[in-house]
């Protein structure tokens, strides 16, 4: 090979000019890419397809004209969903007049009636990708829509029409319009293998259903998909999501004998100015086993985001608020994480112009959706906590065994880390005996430094050990866990010990064979002697059970000998 040949395709390979700048134009973008519109190619999105024309038609129920979805599974590779709103509009497009405009919503990104929100008040569709994104990624698709009377019908195959919108034919029935789509996946985006699911739409079906008590889904399957698969089903549920609740926790003896379930209307709470509403239903798992599923404008919200946050803010504040009214200080370590532990939660919001995390909406992002729902859930769940009492007690109590639970592992697992990395330390004030090992090995805990250094002089200092205690430990029996952590006596109490508290305790661990509680004759000294009492009986009761822990009795005077005053 010459020279001149291999520095010319040297330059070819390199060379970085206008030519090398690609222009997508219609779909191709959509089939180049299919993740950045429906997060990817496996079975999640295969059925992400179906969500976005299923949304399609909730739309149109929402805003009120259609009451009617059918869905029906063709065959594993085929689906059909059909409402009788009002139609795709199929007169020609004013910007493309030699197109119609069910030709443009299908082929062209960005194009819809969602956007001014003058067609939909509350919609699921908001970039007007939704459903030329399920064209695109289609080999076949068909729609058929019923206007005035009048079907119109057109194909695509891969995003291109195979041809000119046909109709109008008249109908012979009367009644409603609608829009009914066909379509079939493309094995060249998503593999030959790809199957839809029928229990998997079934249950999208159900869901939907649940959420807008004004419509009728309707389920159909062609084949025989298995036991737990109806051939014909109808799915309507007037009582909205505590229906749904009941059906997720069948099986399950909730806490609270009546769900906290409820919906309002924004512009009730916050004027004629908020749009939309939210809906709720709430109860607790005795066996800590939650869960939460939200949605957006009937939109499963996966990852969460503003509403789910707005959610649990207003629980959180109102158990925290009973906890006061109550006097129930223990219920301030609540946090989200203990709610969510057994708190089993259903939440759908309906507002106008929703904000999404990427198009798959896996997350709502719009700010004032936590505002809107937490002020709406507040009042009713304050309300709710003090017309069940006994309910609520109940669950506070479950949320507060939690909270204590984590406070713990989470201590125990800090301990764990720092004893792996630090030798054993020992507070200051503790005067230790020599002896290396705990038999026969005795620890006082005096009442102050002067009693600590009297005892000093007395004591043996192969197995006595002192540990002076400055005036009165805390009441464990009235503080939380962890105000009783954090108390700076108690923690010398267990540094000296080498153990923890409560279920962290291990009475083989700890450093002397003996705990004894010495303190002065006096009124002070017996209340202090009876909090530590009651802190090792609460706190470390083995030592009890041991009898490992002792009272010793002070004498009320002092006898001197020679010279006295």
């Amino acid at each position: 090979m010459s020279s001149k040949t291999s520095r010319s395709r040297n330059r070819t390979a390199t060379s970085y000019d206008a030519s090398a700048i690609e222009v997508l134009e219609g779909l191709e973008p959509v089939r180049k890419r299919p993740g950045m519109y429906i997060g990817g190619t496996d079975e999640r999105a295969l059925h992400h397809l179906v969500a976005e024309i299923l949304d399609n038609s909730m739309d149109e129920a929402v805003a009120g004209h259609a009451n009617v979805i059918n869905v029906t599974l063709v065959d594993e590779q085929t689906i059909t969903i059909a409402d009788n709103g009002r139609g795709i509009p199929v007169d020609p497009h004013p910007r493309f007049p030699d197109k119609s405009a069910l030709e443009v919503v299908m082929c062209t990104l960005h194009a819809g009636g969602k956007f001014s929100g003058n067609t939909y008040r509350t919609s699921g569709g908001l970039h007007g990708v939704g459903v030329s994104v399920v064209n695109a990624l289609s080999r076949q698709l068909r729609v058929e829509v019923i206007r005035n009377r009048q079907l119109y019908v057109q194909e695509f195959s891969k995003g291109e029409p195979l041809g000119k919108i046909a109709g109008p034919v008249p109908m012979r029935a009367s009644g409603r319009g609608g829009t009914s789509i066909t379509f079939s996946p493309d094995p060249e985006i998503f593999g030959a293998k790809a199957k839809l699911k029928p229990a998997q739409i079934l249950h999208l079906a159900r869901s939907k259903a649940y959420l807008f008590s004004g419509v009728k889904i309707r389920w159909r399957c062609e084949f025989e998909a298995g036991d737990n698969i109806p051939r014909n089903a109808e799915f309507h549920f007037p009582g909205g999501l505590s229906e749904y609740l009941e059906e997720k926790m069948n099986g399950t003896v909730p806490l609270a004998e009546k769900h906290f379930a409820g919906k309002i209307e924004f512009a009730q709470r916050f004027g004629n100015g908020a749009t939309g509403s939210v809906e709720w239903a709430v109860n607790w798992s005795p066996s800590g086993d939650g869960f939460i599923r939200s949605y957006c404008n009937t939109i499963h919200t996966v990852d969460g985001g503003t509403h789910e946050a707005g959610f649990w803010s207003a629980i959180l504040k109102g158990f925290r608020a009973y906890g006061e009214y109550t006097s129930n200080k223990r219920v301030k370590q609540v946090v989200r994480e203990d709610l969510q532990s057994s708190g089993c939660v259903l939440v759908s919001c309906f507002i106008s112009d929703p904000e999404f995390v990427g198009q798959t909406k896996n997350r709502l992002a719009t700010v004032q959706a936590q505002r809107l729902v937490e002020g709406s859930v507040r009042d009713h769940f304050d309300n709710w906590l003090s017309g069940n009492p006994q309910a609520a007690g109940a669950v506070v109590e479950r949320l507060v065994a939690h909270a204590e639970d984590r406070i713990r592992r989470k201590v125990a697992k800090e301990t764990a880390r720092k004893s792996a990395t630090q030798k054993l330390r020992l507070p200051g004030k503790l005067v230790d005996c020599t002896r290396t090992s705990a038999k026969n090995t005795e620890l006082f805990i005096v009442e102050g430094d002067s009693a600590g250094g009297s005892a000093k002089m007395a004591r043996d200092r192969e197995i006595q050990a002192l540990l002076p205690i400055r005036g009165k430990i805390l009441n464990v029996l009235a503080a939380s866990p962890a105000k009783v952590r954090q108390n700076a006596e108690i923690r010398n109490l267990c540094l000296a010990l080498g153990v923890g508290l409560g279920p962290e305790f291990d009475v083989d661990k700890v450093r002397y064979e003996k705990i004894i509680i010495m303190t002065d004759a006096d009124v002070d000294g017996a209340h202090i002697a009876s909090l530590l009492m009651t802190f090792f009986f609460s706190q470390m009761r083995p030592l009890v059970e041991h009898r490992r822990l002792y009272l010793a009795c002070p004498p009320l005077y002092r006898i001197t000998q020679g010279q006295s005053r």
